[in-house]
């Protein structure tokens, strides 16, 4: 079934037999992509909810990636900017935002999740604390579903502004290491469309680019989802003409640009991987 086209038509909503024909349909992240404009090969966006998942369009080469991403169906162009049958890789982070509601709701060390960059941003780093988040186990690349979480790097001088960095960094390193697995499958991305309400942390995004060592562009609307589906069923009905008006109809809110060198992005991802090792498969 395309996603973009008529799928089905509701039953009559009144006495005149009104019918509404559905002509979008997608999943969650597929409509995002759709939703951040990206039909082509090499585009790439990630949402910051729950968890992360960040999917990579592959346009239409079906590549099975080598077993820690997966393969997902998405929606192409073709040479006249219609939609078409593609493929992209997606990699899934299982707690991003859900570390920052523990903190809140269990640790009860924020007030709201908007607290956190304020307190982020009242310490100059971690202190060497370091959060591994795997409340449900890990997601991509690891796919350890015994891994449990951890706060490692404690000592008598660590204040709730530490742990509260230290998570955000958390969620940052994830995706740095779901982008890292992409560049293993020979897929290297140059720059990043970002949504979801983890984007509206500034020093999250920030420390994104930092992490990746590449821009990252938080679009305008952070409900992609819906957008995507919107976009789908306008293409679908013939509101909307082609792909590349979806494009136009794209707004950037804001791009963050990396400011570390990469010396000291590599020592933030050696420490995150000594981390991540500690808690895996800590159950049996």
């Amino acid at each position: 079934m395309p996603s973009s086209g008529e799928a089905a038509i509701t039953a009559p909503q009144s006495a005149a037999g009104l019918s509404i024909p559905i002509t979008g349909i997608a999943g969650d992240q597929q409509a995002a992509l759709v939703g951040q404009a990206c039909f082509a090969a090499g585009e790439a966006k990630n949402t910051y909810g729950t968890g992360c998942f960040l999917l990579v369009h592959l346009g239409q080469e079906r590549r099975l990636p080598a077993g820690r991403l997966l393969l997902t169906s998405a929606v192409s162009e073709d040479t006249t900017g219609r939609p078409a049958a593609g493929y992209a890789i997606e990699g899934s982070v299982f707690i991003a935002g859900a570390a920052i509601q523990w903190l809140r709701d269990e640790l009860q060390i924020l007030s709201s999740a908007a607290q956190s960059e304020q307190l982020a941003t009242s310490v100059p780093d971690t202190g060497g604390v370091v959060v591994v988040p795997a409340f449900t186990g890990l997601g991509a690349p690891y796919w350890d579903p015994y891994a449990r979480g951890a706060i490692l790097g404690l000592t008598r001088g660590t204040s709730r502004a530490h742990i509260v960095r230290a998570t955000l960094e958390a969620i940052a390193l994830q995706t740095a290491d779901l982008v890292k697995a992409m560049s293993a499958e020979g897929i290297c991305l140059t720059t990043l469309r970002v949504d979801g309400g983890g984007t509206a942390n500034n020093f999250l995004m920030q420390l994104q680019a930092d992490l990746l060592g590449f821009p990252v562009e938080r679009a305008r609307t952070q409900e992609t989802t819906s957008l995507g589906a919107a976009l789908l069923a306008g293409l679908g009905c013939g509101l909307i003409t082609n792909t590349y008006t979806c494009r136009q109809l794209w707004q950037s809110d804001r791009t963050f640009t990396p400011h570390i060198p990469a010396s000291v992005r590599e020592q933030h991802y050696a420490r995150w991987r000594k981390a991540v090792s500690r808690v895996a498969h800590w159950e049996d």
